[in-house]
């Protein structure tokens, strides 16, 4: 990680590869992300009705909590209110809508004290997205829902973009995952038997970086950027979205962060829409990244 660029005014060629290089983009909110947030609110305080949703998980057992979660998450995520406004932040934020392709939104939870860290407000440990068959020229956007905190937020690791760590990536499919693992997420309650990508060795996660954005300002960073969640001691809960986006040029021709230690198989390529029509990328993209990153892993070279 060479550096944070605030409110930077670059063209979106410029800052992908800036971001591939290990650089991190913050953005102040915009029209489309204060409404998105505002979106995520009213949802969020239907599913927990009378209740201040980050205090929520002090007045419900755990498992009514699970449930709750297990049903709001996903009807946010498919809300075609949610594409749409995804569609204006990367308007906003000068991509070129008929070369980005976006995932879906997802609502993420992060609740204090160890009170539901897996499953369905699965706490992730330190991780590469790349580990998860992300291309390697997959970008990931992130903003916080509630105020955020440095006890609830979401860490960097720098000194790990160019250093690779010995994990599990090895094992995992995405296509499998899908199949087998990711339906079953709201039963891992008390602990989850799921088998993830994990560190394999022992990392020294300081120094770390933990970026503090205003509710709706917007987290820019390359799906090889080593991350994890800080475990939350703000006795709030945190509630957060992030998607991701591809640019089709790079895809075609396999431009990106490098690749130095992930092994999967499987892509995440049919998940992403084209910012205009909603369209799926080229069946041939898929086909090519199915069969495991096209660049080779530098920890096998």
């Amino acid at each position: 990680m060479n550096a944070v660029y605030t409110d930077r005014d670059i063209s979106d060629d410029k800052r992908r590869e800036l971001l591939y290089a290990g650089d991190l983009f913050v953005y102040s909110p915009t029209p489309s992300t204060k409404a998105l947030v505002e979106f995520a609110r009213g949802m969020i305080a239907e599913a927990f009705p009378g209740l201040d949703p980050e205090f929520a998980q002090f007045n419900m057992p755990v498992e009514a909590y699970a449930a709750v979660l297990a049903e709001l998450k996903p009807k946010f995520i498919h809300h075609p209110e949610s594409k749409k406004l995804l569609q204006g932040i990367l308007a906003e934020l000068g991509c070129d809508l008929q070369k980005t392709y976006f995932d879906v939104p997802r609502m993420r939870t992060s609740t204090s004290d160890n009170y539901l860290t897996t499953g369905i407000a699965y706490a992730f440990h330190p991780h590469r997205d790349t580990w998860y068959s992300a291309p390697m020229c997959q970008i990931n956007w992130w903003l916080p829902v509630f105020d955020l905190h440095a006890e609830n937020c979401m860490a960097f690791h720098p000194n790990y973009f160019a250093k690779p760590v010995r994990n599990g990536s090895a094992s995992y499919n995405y296509q499998e995952w899908n199949k087998e693992s990711r339906k079953n997420a709201a039963a891992h309650i008390k602990v989850d038997t799921r088998v993830q990508p994990k560190p394999e060795e022992p990392m020294e996660l300081d120094p770390q970086l933990r970026i503090i954005p205003p509710v709706g300002g917007v987290i820019l960073f390359s799906a090889a950027q080593m991350h994890s969640s800080v475990p939350n001691t703000s006795g709030r809960t945190r509630f957060s979205i992030d998607f991701r986006t591809v640019h089709i040029d790079d895809a075609m021709i396999n431009v990106g962060a490098e690749n130095i230690d992930s092994l999967c198989k499987g892509t995440t390529m049919n998940d992403y829409l084209r910012g205009t029509d909603l369209s799926l990328l080229p069946e041939s993209l898929f086909e090519r990244y199915a069969l495991g990153h096209p660049q080779q892993a530098k920890i096998l070279s």
